[in-house]
């Protein structure tokens, strides 16, 4: 890339997701003029939080620090004028840049996002993908407008999705995928003139939403296909984590515990009620779904440690599940 294309940049992120994107700009030879973080989170602790990736990545590289409370204040935005950046490098970050801070770099931003957009538009996209069932998901980058996620489309790179993959397992993925087409973003716009339409915009009528995930989403509907349980198992993960009650034989009420880790198994016999339980010949803990057995493979009881399904059979008998919506009306 010729000395010409290298471009100041304002680096902004939160994350693990941005890392490997920012620290490829820095190698490529990009100033890096500033890094924009959150703010580090109270803690009652005498250690106080551990920074955050991004926040590390930037002490790490001696790279100067900015974590106002909001990105917008007037105050922030004077930060960001006087820095003279080419470009916002945003991913990762959590909060949405309003027209005053994206007017303080010439070329805008650029945002790393993890999905095909227009499809799975906020905070979660990675999960929502994963708990729909998605075959293949991505990365795009676009370039930023105040809409969140709105903005025309830079650059793109699909992947298929693995069948053991958990929600945290793809990001990390896509991360590193998202490298290549940051790069190639960065350098369309420093080739830019500034006056000519650029990117591809997004087609409105193939929007979706993904919302942020809420612990009360985690719950496992065994009236459902086995496919989807084992996506919902893997999208919960690593927060907040999929669960169910259980039954066991001597206790009053049901043990909660997360469920870590499923297997589908064969078809279901007729007459089989979702949430019915089974541990066979084989020692397995199974659960009926709506077509297959789920086996539970590994779980964690509330206030335990996480360990295989067959050492929580050890010291409970596990009964029939009970529905959802029973589980809802306690």
């Amino acid at each position: 890339m010729p000395d010409s294309e290298k471009l100041r940049i304002i680096a902004m992120g939160t994350g693990p997701f941005a890392v490997p994107s920012l620290e490829a700009l820095r190698a490529a030879g990009h100033e890096i003029a500033l890094v924009v973080t959150r703010p580090q989170p109270p803690v009652k602790s005498r250690k106080g939080a551990p920074p955050s990736p991004v926040r590390q990545w930037a002490i790490e590289n001696n790279l100067p620090l900015f974590d106002p409370a909001s990105i917008n204040d007037e105050s922030a935005v004077e930060r960001l004028n006087a820095v003279g950046a080419d470009l916002l490098v945003v991913c990762d970050y959590g909060q949405i840049l309003k027209p005053a801070a994206l007017a303080t770099a010439p070329l805008g931003g650029i945002n790393l996002h993890g999905s095909l957009l227009p499809a799975y538009r906020g905070a979660a996209p990675v999960q929502r993908a994963l708990l729909s069932g998605d075959a293949v998901t991505g990365v795009s980058v676009i370039h930023m407008t105040p809409r969140l996620d709105g903005g025309p489309i830079l650059a793109t790179r699909q992947t298929p999705i693995a069948d053991n993959e958990t929600a945290g397992e793809l990001e990390d993925r896509l991360s590193k995928i998202g490298v290549e087409a940051t790069l190639e973003s960065v350098k369309l716009l420093s080739q830019w003139d500034r006056s000519s339409p650029i990117g591809t915009v997004q087609d409105k009528t193939k929007v979706t939403r993904a919302a942020r995930l809420s612990k009360a989403e985690a719950e496992i509907n065994w009236n459902q296909p086995a496919r989807m349980i084992d996506c919902h198992v893997r999208g919960m993960q690593p927060w907040p984590i999929a669960y169910c009650f259980v039954p066991v034989a001597g206790k009053d009420e049901p043990i909660r515990i997360a469920v870590k880790q499923v297997q589908r198994l064969a078809a279901v016999p007729a007459g089989v009620s979702p949430g019915a339980v089974q541990v066979d010949d084989e020692g397995r803990f199974k659960v009926a779904s709506q077509d297959d057995w789920v086996q539970i493979v590994r779980l964690q009881p509330a206030g335990k440690r996480e360990m295989a399904a067959e050492e929580f059979l050890r010291g409970h008998q596990p009964m029939n599940l009970a529905s959802r919506d029973e589980n809802l009306e306690k």
